[in-house]
């Protein structure tokens, strides 16, 4: 029976718009008790940001903690195809490549932002 029962619930979850499995994901990692405010969702982000980035040109892919570029770990950041062609051999010489597209920074619901602070320490993540 709980096969049945999953097999009917990952049917219905591929039909959905990616902004409703991100929120009904959401949803169910809240509900559950065992989350954590800020870094809990940072999968269902991913995924809706990947899902919006594949219909992109050029395509955006969204990771999810990326290395520190030298001011400090966002959250996530989005590349383009072009930024992930690097052979092994030159990866060291090229150094951590800057998500072209952004960074991310999450924050809980119910956290308190300081929208100046905030910007301050996304424009650190891309400086370099």
């Amino acid at each position: 029976m709980t096969l049945t029962i999953l097999r009917r619930t990952l049917a219905a979850s591929n039909d959905m718009h990616p902004l409703e499995t991100y929120l009904e994901e959401l949803r169910a990692i809240r509900s559950s008790g065992a989350a954590v405010k800020e870094t809990s969702g940072y999968s269902a982000l991913a995924n809706l940001l990947n899902a919006i980035g594949h219909t992109l040109k050029p395509k955006v892919r969204c990771f999810i903690h990326v290395k520190n570029s030298g001011e400090g770990l966002p959250d996530g950041g989005l590349f383009t195809p072009d930024q992930l062609k690097n052979t092994d051999e030159e990866a060291p010489l090229l150094g951590i490549p800057q998500p072209s597209r952004g960074v991310i920074e999450v924050k809980a619901t119910n956290a308190e932002v300081d929208d100046v602070a905030a910007t301050l320490q996304v424009r650190e993540y891309v400086r370099h």
